[in-house]
């Protein structure tokens, strides 16, 4: 809670003041921890303060009581709070998390949430705890398993999953298939771009016609492809998300406008972030 709005720019900023702060000396019920931590994401980091508070959800009669956040007193590059709904108390926190309070406390009879973050033109997503949405989705969701955090690539508890192979189906119909494209991945709503290895990132930039990366990093590619009815295709046990061009690039709106592809090059992390998120719907059960 509370990110610092004098350390982001431009829309970040606008964002950042909009949403509003909280206010523990404001409330009757919030009890200071005493405890304080860095916390460090892949861009930004925060210093906090843990408190405890009672949490009313909008729109329900729902009330959590004693829940466990972080008060931020400084931070950078940061222009929201970030709701911590992965691993819990036990796996990946010491306290009862967002997702182990709603258990806890009655308000869902499951550790689990569904997100539809929405296409690019949705301008919204929606997230259901402790059900789904079947309004977001057609057939039946497929159930795929999760990494164990001691088999995972880095050992940390988070969604990790196997990807069988990756493809490109351009507006001609024919596929290709990518080579050394089956490996694990995370999933990460909080990850705006999707991270894939070099080899395979440069493969699927030349694809779309990107020659080099630039100094940051990104593949620039003609905006036209966004109009293009083709799609790369995600393969997992049992099922295929198929992710139009469109929902793959990255528009600035700048004059003329530039367009960037939503994959980057990582030696570090595999994730599949909102560039790919945004043509599934996933169910995430812990």
């Amino acid at each position: 809670m509370n990110p610092d709005c004098t350390t982001v720019e431009g829309a970040d900023a606008v964002f950042c003041e909009r949403v509003g702060q909280y206010d523990a000396s404001k409330s009757s019920t919030a009890v200071s921890l005493g405890t304080s931590r860095t916390l460090r994401y892949g861009i930004g980091t925060a210093n906090i303060t843990y408190v405890t508070d009672t949490i009313t959800l909008a729109g329900t009669g729902t009330t959590l009581q004693g829940v466990q956040f972080g008060v931020a007193t400084a931070t950078e590059d940061a222009f929201s709070g970030i709701l911590g709904i992965g691993y819990g108390k036990g796996i990946a926190t010491r306290y009862l998390n967002f997702v182990d309070q709603l258990k806890e406390q009655n308000a869902t009879k499951v550790k689990a949430f569904s997100l539809s973050l929405g296409s690019k033109d949705a301008q919204e997503g929606v997230v259901v705890f402790g059900g789904v949405d079947t309004s977001k989705f057609a057939g039946h969701l497929t159930q795929v398993p999760i990494i164990p955090a001691s088999q995972s690539p880095d050992g940390v508890p988070r969604f990790w999953v196997n990807m069988r192979s990756l493809a490109m189906t351009p507006p001609s119909g024919i596929s290709k298939h990518y080579s050394g494209s089956e490996m694990p991945v995370f999933l990460d709503s909080g990850s705006t771009m999707t991270l894939l290895p070099p080899n395979l990132t440069e493969a699927i930039a030349r694809d779309f016609g990107s020659k080099s990366e630039d100094a940051y990093g990104f593949h620039q590619i003609d905006c036209s492809l966004t109009k293009l009815n083709g799609t790369l295709d995600f393969y997992f046990d049992g099922v295929m998300i198929k992710v139009p061009y469109k929902e793959l690039t990255r528009e600035v709106p700048t004059n003329p406008p530039a367009c960037f592809l939503g994959i980057m090059a990582s030696d570090q992390f595999t994730l599949l972030g909102d560039t790919f998120l945004r043509s599934a719907y996933g169910m995430f059960i812990r």
